[in-house]
Order: C-alpha cells, then structure tokens, then sequence
C-alpha cells in the first residue's frame, strides 16, 4: 500500500513540474509589445478662432411719422425696394377736441382785434389827411393793423394744422409718410387702422417701416476675451452663412467693443466685420453666420502630430519618447509653440530625423482595429 501511495506522489509531482514548465514555455513566447514610429514634419500651421454671430444690414433706418393719426392707407409691402422719397403710407389726422377748441378760440380774438386795428387805423388816416395828427401815428395805427392781420393768419394756419395735419389744407408734409433712404422694406410693424404717434422730444414715435440696403452687410458676433487680445481692426475674416452652403464670404474686421459683457460665466466681447457680397447669392438680413479669424499662422515650421505628444504627471509639461534602437525609447521634453488642434509646433527638444514612439496604440490594439475595419469592409 504504501509502495502505491509513493508511486503516485511521485507521479503527481512530475505532471506538477510538466505543467510548469509547459506554462512559461508558453509565457515567455508571446511577443512583446510593438510601437511604431513617426517622424517630425515640416509644415504650416494656423491658429483660429471661430465667432459666431449673424449678417446683418450696416444700417437700418426706422421711418416715424410726423403727427399722430391713423394709418389711412400702406402704399408698400416687406421686401419692397424704394427709393428716397418714396410715399410708404398716409396718416389720417383725429385731432384733439381740446387743442382744436382752443385754436378756434386763438382765431376768433385774433379776428375781433384785427377788427379793432381796422377801426383804429381808419380813424387815424382821416385824421392824417387833415393833418391833425403826426405821421408818427398814423404809421403806429397801420403798424398794429398789420400785427392783427398777421396774428389772424397765424391762428387760421394752426387750425387748418390741427384739423388737417397740415397748412392750406396740404398734406404732403405731415401725413403722407415717405422713405427718407432708399433700400429694402425689412418689416412694416403697422397695418391699415392702427393709431400711430408722432415722434418728438418725449416720444420715440410709432414706426411706420424699417429700410436698410441690404448690398452693404455686416457680420456681428462675439468671440471670448482669451482671444478678443490677439484681434487687431483690419484682420481678414472668413463667413460661413447657415442658410448659404458650401460658400464661404470674404470679410474685414471693423470693431472690437472696448467693453465685454458676461454670459453664462464667460465675458463675450462684440465685434463687427464688412462683408463683401457675391452677386450670385442673395444674402438676407439676419441670416446665422460663423466667422474663422486666423489669429496667428507660421509657414515652414517643424511640426509634429499632437496625438505624439505625452505630459508629465506632476509638472504637466510635454514630453515624447525617442528611439534609440530597435523597441527601446528615451524620454526627450520639448518645448512646443502653436497648434491647430491636429499639428503642434516644435520648438525645441527633437530634430526631424528622431523617430517618436506612438504611445497610445500597443501592436494589438492596432491589430484590433485593422481586424474591426477588415470586418467592416
């Protein structure tokens, strides 16, 4: 029994030492990890920025009316092109039953004392042609007859403004609403029997039609204050429109806000640039607009993809690792200058002839997406 008991322990310990021995052999023949390599590159590199924003007119002109009244009659519609001095709409005239009792009262005085200067003025002539009194007065009597006639005149022509809207019973001035420039109608707020008032010192007024060109465009937009210190008045522009595709404007920055306002935590600066047009596409008002502004560019730099770069854990500086012989690397820190988001600048730390390892990717994990874009095709 016990001969059979040693038998077997003995075999239990050569299958153990067997399948160790198997399990190493089999361990130590896996490949190591395999990197590959690239090279620096001599490239160009551009710095952007993108503002959003819109295009819209350079100007826009609000036509108000001159007396308050009621829209009688719109003469144009939105989208409309006109010229100055154009007719947009007329006003008919509600006057005030104050104001229009108080003018025929104003003309009723003047009228009793222009009557009484007539009496004077007679007396005193035929007092004059028999030489009873002075040429003095007798030019005194004809002096206050003319003032009484004046002021009669006067009255009459603020009444005839309170009634009509206008002197003599015309009303051109007041109530026929004309285009002060020409452009495009952009929006008629008002329609046919809706009171309108005038615009004076207290009031804005009632606007009647707002007109721009829209063959001068602008972009408006805002961009963050990290980068509002790299613009510069005069810089070109590129303009994408939302509405517009596959066409990209040519535009100039004009103004930089010299104050930043703060939305959702973050101070936005405004800026405006002119956008030139192209006459095959018709670009409306308030169209979205994207613009690239190229903050900085260097041509023939050395250059390397960031996907290459490493950062150190504490100091959180950039690093990369260089081959010095066959799948064996060395840590090189550089100094890097501007990037694009794709490539990044070298300024320091490697030549173009020091193969970089690409760290992120092991030699299974790319065998891994070569099989997976295998499957796919």
């Amino acid at each position: 029994m016990k001969k059979v008991f040693k038998y077997i322990s003995i075999a239990a310990i050569l299958f153990g030492v067997l399948y160790a021995a198997t399990y190493f052999i089999k361990s130590n023949s896996k490949p190591s990890i395999q990197y590959d390599t690239q090279t620096a590159l001599i490239t160009s590199i551009e710095m952007k920025s993108v503002a959003t924003g819109k295009v819209v007119p350079e100007d826009e002109v609000e036509i108000k009316p001159q007396i308050s009244g009621i829209i009688e009659t719109l003469y144009v519609e939105e989208g409309d092109n006109v010229k100055t001095g154009d007719l947009l709409a007329k006003v008919k005239v509600v006057p005030n039953e104050q104001s229009l009792n108080s003018a025929k009262g104003r003309l009723a005085n003047t009228k009793i004392l222009m009557e009484n200067a007539k009496i004077e003025y007679n007396r005193n002539k035929s007092l004059f042609d028999k030489e009873i009194i002075s040429q003095q007065d007798f030019q005194n009597a004809e002096l206050n007859l003319s003032r009484a006639m004046q002021d009669v005149s006067n009255a009459d022509t603020d009444l005839q403004i309170i009634k009509l809207g206008s002197a003599g019973g015309s009303a051109t001035a007041n109530t026929n609403i004309r285009a002060t420039v020409a452009g495009t109608v952009l929006e008629m707020p008002i329609k046919e029997g809706d009171q309108v008032v005038e615009s004076n010192t207290f009031n804005n007024g009632t606007t009647i039609a707002i007109i721009a060109d829209l063959s001068k465009m602008i972009f408006e937009g805002k961009v963050d204050e990290s980068e509002v210190v790299k613009l510069k008045v005069g810089m070109p522009l590129t303009v994408n429109l939302g509405a517009i595709q596959d066409k990209e404007f040519e535009a100039k920055l004009k103004f930089i806000a010299p104050k930043g306002n703060e939305e959702q935590g973050a101070v936005q600066f405004k800026i405006e640039g002119d956008v030139y047009l192209d006459k095959d596409f018709f670009v409306r008002a308030g169209y979205s607009a994207n613009a690239s502004l190229v903050l900085e560019r260097k041509d023939s730099i050395l250059a390397i993809p960031e996907a290459l770069l490493q950062f150190d854990k504490k100091s959180e500086k950039p690093y990369v690792e260089v081959q010095i012989n066959d799948q064996k690397f060395e840590r090189r820190d550089i100094k890097t200058g501007i990037s694009d988001g794709i490539n990044v600048e070298i300024i320091s730390g490697i030549t173009i002839e020091d193969n970089i390892k690409v760290w992120n990717q092991t030699e299974e994990e790319k065998k891994e997406d070569e099989d997976e874009a295998s499957k796919n095709n």
